[in-house]
């Protein structure tokens, strides 16, 4: 059963769609907005598909129950990572792709999108995809799981191109930590476009300009 989503169609029958996963402790509302302000007149019909994560208990805020798509037990998020959770998330993922090839989009004319959290399980779920997506954008994020990913990564995406954008005074998910990720995918092959922003754990306009000249390539193929 797919998770329940937010849904917006820049016009009658998408070929194409974006499947964003949002950060911990908001739901699929959160970035609707960026639609408008994203979308360039010359793309073809997308769906962009904003699900909600589960509601549970998160350790690292004390317990309190939010949506997240995994458990942080440590602020450091790679000591005792919940990695059931994670799989889960992932497994959803591949349930939300499904639904997409169900209604007409093929696989390589999917994006996944994911802020933080939901970033990680981009990343996690799109590079383990056994089909080739059309790309992964990663924001203010970092690659979970790292220990069984290389025996985990998908032939089908190892040359799926990669946007990653960071903040450079991100307190909550640390420049470095994405850097270490970006390091250990490159190391690997995969083509990641970097960039980062003199912003904290947000995504500004600059960073959104250059998501849409990426995109704008992305739709080409």
């Amino acid at each position: 059963m797919p998770l329940p989503t937010v849904e917006i169609e820049t016009s009658a029958n998408p070929t194409h769609s974006v499947i964003w996963l949002h950060g911990l402790g908001a739901d699929g509302n959160d970035f609707a907005p960026i639609v408008p302000e994203l979308v360039a007149p010359a793309w073809p019909a997308l769906r962009f598909v904003f699900p909600h994560a589960p509601v549970r208990p998160v350790t690292v805020n004390g317990g309190m129950p939010m949506r997240a798509w995994y458990d942080i037990v440590g602020v450091d998020l790679v000591s005792r990572q919940d990695e059931t959770g994670m799989r889960a998330s992932n497994a959803s993922v591949e349930t939300l792709i499904a639904r997409e090839n169900e209604r007409g989009v093929p696989t390589e004319r999917i994006l996944l999108a994911g802020f933080s959290q939901g970033g990680a399980i981009a990343l996690s779920a799109g590079l383990r995809h056994a089909d080739r997506v059309a790309g992964i954008i990663a924001l203010s994020t970092y690659l979970p799981m790292q220990d069984s990913f290389a025996l985990e990564r998908s032939a089908a995406n190892a040359a799926t191109p990669i946007f990653w954008g960071h903040g450079t005074g991100d307190p909550i998910v640390p420049l470095t930590r994405g850097v270490n990720s970006r390091d250990l995918l490159q190391s690997l092959g995969y083509q990641v476009s970097w960039h980062t922003y003199p912003m904290p754990h947000s995504v500004c306009a600059e960073e959104v300009a250059d998501l849409r000249h990426w995109i704008t390539a992305r739709l080409a193929g």
